[in-house]
């Protein structure tokens, strides 16, 4: 599976802090995933709207601009059926009734392991 296998592993960061974003992409492309950054959720739906081989958004909640993380997840959910969506606070508690079918909470501070697992567990589930 090679070349396309590695196509489909596209995830897609949203982070609005920047040493949180850099870590959370070191995470994510040291479990052998690409990774995108966006600092905000307006630039997470430009970069969606360019890039349909996104597998993943791994989303901070609480992040300034026109939505937080948990509408950027409602309208993923709503534009691109397909995507996971992983939300992640060290302030809120997401419960699932607060994220869109399918959708996942992991809270701050993660560890790699963590961050690994959920996403292998979300692309092998799908």
């Amino acid at each position: 599976m090679g070349l396309a296998e590695t196509r489909t592993r596209v995830v897609l960061i949203v982070e609005d802090e920047f040493l949180l974003r850099m870590d959370a992409t070191d995470m994510v492309r040291a479990a052998g995933f690409e990774v995108l950054e966006a600092a905000n959720a307006d630039q997470a739906i430009e970069i969606l709207e360019t890039r349909p081989d996104i597998t993943v958004v791994f989303t901070d909640v609480q992040m300034p601009g026109s939505m937080d993380g948990l509408k950027l997840a409602r309208a993923v959910r709503g534009r691109w059926p397909p995507i996971k969506i992983v939300a992640t606070s060290g302030h809120h508690h997401v419960g699932e009734s607060d994220l869109p079918e399918g959708g996942r909470f992991l809270p701050k501070p993660y560890s790699p392991n963590q961050v690994t697992g959920l996403l292998r567990e979300l692309m092998g589930g799908g």
